[in-house]
């Protein structure tokens, strides 16, 4: 028997039941094919892979994040996946923005108040496990990721996947 693409596995069964028997695959992706939202996607999911907050704990949880070193940040849309890695700078809200200034490569003015859904998903990517924290603006759309990064072997960095669970624990 021949493993099914995600395109096909969405033509045979429903989400939930595609992501509980493999909940790997591209989360943009896996919504195209569904015609839903990312967001729907993730609540599709089963809850050992994923615990969802609520929007308003965004400088809360960015603001914790400030303390895990290097992390991978990531902005994905539908022209480009853009991935820059360095530490999360401290942020703070002004003029509609939650602006973060600091010596990281990571910087910029998010709109925060857009911000419905924060998702930590832990789950597997391409055969691996990955640990992330997305934010989702109430189109359903990922506004950026936060990954826990890798070593040179790969492997997740296990300090930050303890932070990673000890902050996903506070939320689920």
């Amino acid at each position: 028997m021949t493993e099914l693409t995600v395109a096909e596995q969405a033509k045979r069964l429903p989400l939930a039941e595609r992501l509980a028997k493999n909940a790997d695959g591209i989360i943009e992706q896996i919504a195209r094919d569904y015609g839903v939202t990312p967001i729907d996607v993730l609540r599709a999911m089963p809850d050992e892979h994923r615990v969802l907050a609520n929007g308003d704990q965004f400088e809360a949880i960015m603001s914790e994040l400030t303390s895990w070193g290097p992390v991978l940040f990531i902005v994905h849309t539908a022209d480009i996946v853009l991935e820059c890695e360095g530490p999360i700078p401290p942020g703070q809200l002004g003029r509609g923005y939650f602006n973060l200034h600091g010596d990281s490569p990571i910087g910029g003015h998010i709109k925060a108040e857009n911000c419905r859904d924060i998702a930590f998903v832990s789950r597997p990517f391409m055969g691996r496990l990955s640990c992330s924290i997305q934010f989702f603006n109430g189109s359903g759309d990922a506004m950026f990721k936060i990954f826990v990064r890798r070593d040179e072997k790969r492997d997740l960095v296990s300090e930050q996947v303890e932070r990673f669970n000890s902050l996903r624990a506070r939320y689920a």
